[in-house]
């Protein structure tokens, strides 16, 4: 446990603990120790020990459906009312829980594990030890429409705000062919969801994690060891490095690109491409050390008013009304 922690220990009337290096767990009033170098690293392999695993029985349950040339591999687990598109395959050790769905000619990897009610498209490439959370939809068609003539919005991008007139418009359907590929060890939280590329893929990376109700739109590419925590959204065609870390709520315009190891603190809104390394905070999002110091100045900004009032009744003349506001009639 982090040394922050240690006072609680006499509280829960613990024997024994996992303790950080050099702690005095006699003083503790342990029976017992097990001393790590990093602690919270340690509560990986503690709760995997402890964890039951996934509810799923062994083999397929009869009322899953299977669609024509549907494989499944060895010692994988089908759950009650899954069904399953043609030609899907289904790698060894894989559990499906109930109620989820897999769209025709979806492979996924060994060892996967989806979460009951998740819904998958059809045509996605999903790797090695995937897990998937309850609610996720993964491959639904991308947020993508076009007008037969150029659109308010074409034209307020265009010239920054202006526009030369109001019109009706009329939004045709751009449908999504490219599907999703997604790598091995990638974790996907409850009710996120992933769009399928207009041509090509949307894709992400190995050993991403993506949090509760995280959507990436249209032909993202996310890199590998990505971390996107909840209510981040990810707008169309935005392509991001390896270790790239976005805090909660985050968002993403489209058509930008982010560099490797950049790290977004929660609800930074970034508007332009991003190099390498950046750690970004605000609306839109800037340098860290940048937004902090904007935001102390803010602070002052009532003090600097009073002072400011202050200096200019010192200076107005006796008998004088005071000094004039800039731009007033003489």
């Amino acid at each position: 446990m982090d040394p922050k922690y240690a006072g609680g220990l006499a509280k829960g009337g613990a024997r024994a603990a996992v303790l950080w290096e050099g702690a005095d767990w006699a003083a503790l009033g342990l029976r017992a120790a097990i001393f790590v170098v990093r602690p919270r690293l340690a509560m990986s392999v503690i709760t995997r020990a402890f964890d039951a695993g996934p509810d799923v029985a062994d083999g397929i349950h009869p009322t899953a459906i299977l669609g024509p040339g549907a494989t499944i591999g060895i010692g994988a687990a089908i759950g009650p009312f899954v069904v399953i598109g043609a030609d899907v395959r289904i790698g060894a050790g894989a559990r499906i829980g109930a109620h989820v769905t897999i769209g025709a000619g979806t492979r996924i990897g060994e060892d996967a594990l989806i979460h009951p009610g998740a819904r998958l498209g059809r045509g996605l490439r999903i790797g090695d030890r995937f897990i998937c959370q309850s609610g996720a939809v993964i491959g639904g068609d991308g947020f993508s429409y076009v007008t037969p003539e150029k659109s308010d919005a074409e034209e307020v991008r265009r010239t920054l705000g202006q526009r030369a007139e109001i019109r009706a418009q009329k939004w045709l359907r751009i449908q999504s062919l490219g599907g999703v590929v997604i790598g091995d060890d990638v974790e996907v939280g409850a009710n996120a969801t992933i769009d399928a590329g207009t041509i090509r893929a949307t894709a992400i990376g190995n050993g991403t994690k993506i949090d509760n109700l995280v959507h990436l739109g249209h032909n993202v590419v996310v890199g590998e060891d990505c971390l996107l925590c909840g209510q981040t959204g990810i707008a169309g065609s935005v392509r991001i490095g390896n270790r790239v870390i976005f805090g909660g709520q985050c968002g993403v315009v489209d058509n930008i690109f982010i560099g490797d190891d950049v790290i977004a603190g929660g609800g930074t809104k970034i508007l332009s491409n991003v190099p390498a390394g950046r750690v970004l905070l605000g609306y839109p999002g800037i340098k860290m050390e940048t937004h902090v110091q904007a935001w102390k100045n803010i602070r002052r900004l009532p003090r600097l008013f009073d002072q400011v009032a202050a200096l200019r009744a010192a200076v107005t003349n006796p008998g004088e009304e005071g000094l004039k506001e800039d731009g007033d009639d003489d």
